[in-house]
């Protein structure tokens, strides 16, 4: 469970670094501070991740479960609606060129 808040609270903070970090990279110690806000996350002693979880992640994935679950419903069946519709053109096309080919 440990490791899973690390990974979640590492992606995001990615996710936002690769936006932010154009506009304030240039600041004095920038680096610095980024690698210590990793160590800070990661080291077994402070928990960052786990704090940064448990304060900001997880209630705002419990506030929105439910519009996740619909989502991810919403996906599923557009997921499968398009895999039934490109394996009827791809069954289609099939039959076309095996009649082509009978015919030739």
């Amino acid at each position: 469970v440990r490791w899973m808040m690390y990974w979640i609270v590492f992606a995001l903070f990615m996710a936002t670094e690769t936006f932010t970090d154009l506009l304030i990279s240039w600041l004095p110690f920038y680096y610095e501070v980024k690698m210590a806000f990793v160590l800070w996350l990661l080291s077994p002693y402070t928990r960052g991740a786990s704090l940064l979880y448990r304060r900001f992640v997880h209630p705002t994935l419990a506030r929105k479960e439910k519009d996740i679950d619909t989502f991810l419903v919403r996906t599923r069946e557009r997921g499968y609606e398009t895999m039934l519709h490109f394996g009827k053109r791809g069954l289609n096309l099939a039959a076309t060129a095996a009649v082509q080919a009978a015919a030739k």
